[in-house]
């Protein structure tokens, strides 16, 4: 009887959007979701006028960005989407401040130590960068992206399109 060793693949995905990747090195905040819209695990957040956190991205500066909604406590919505979940609007979202999380990178190739930027205006040549979006190559217009410069990236993308993402410090703490 011989040995029948199995190849269970050569590449290990990240995961889903919204979960750490290390540990200990992180600070994680709950704030409340405000706004109307959900707040998809993963997402880059920045602070509404009451102290409520948001999505970054129509229109957002580099400096009102906090930090990425994690996937903590609540679960996926649907059985079949598991890597798919949100935060309604007025429910507690742990807001990931400083530490390596998983993000889905929606334009570029992350690299290690690569700069990250945050889509803040809609760009016709790239369908699959909504605003909001986090990417690893500056937009061609001028006020496309912004750099969000406590942030790295901390290698490439899975073939799902999903990085790790280090928050370096904490942004408006």
């Amino acid at each position: 009887m011989g040995l029948h060793p199995q190849n269970l693949g050569t590449t290990m995905p990240h995961g889903f959007a919204g979960s750490y990747a290390r540990q200990p090195d992180m600070i994680i905040n709950t704030h409340p979701a405000g706004g109307t819209e959900q707040i998809p695990f993963g997402a880059p957040l920045k602070y509404d006028g009451t102290g409520a956190v948001v999505l970054a991205g129509d229109g957002a500066a580099a400096e009102q960005f906090v930090g990425i909604a994690a996937r903590e406590i609540k679960s996926a919505l649907n059985y079949l989407e598991q890597g798919v979940g949100a935060y309604a609007p007025g429910e507690a979202v742990p807001v990931f401040q400083r530490g390596a999380i998983n993000v889905k990178c929606s334009s570029g190739t992350p690299k290690l130590g690569g700069s990250v930027f945050l889509r803040v205006t809609a760009d016709a040549s790239l369908p699959t960068a909504p605003v909001g979006g986090l990417e690893a190559a500056a937009g061609s217009a001028p006020t496309g992206t912004v750099q969000l410069t406590n942030c790295q990236w901390a290698g490439p993308a899975d073939a799902n399109g999903i990085a790790e993402l280090r928050l370096l410090t904490m942004n408006n703490a």
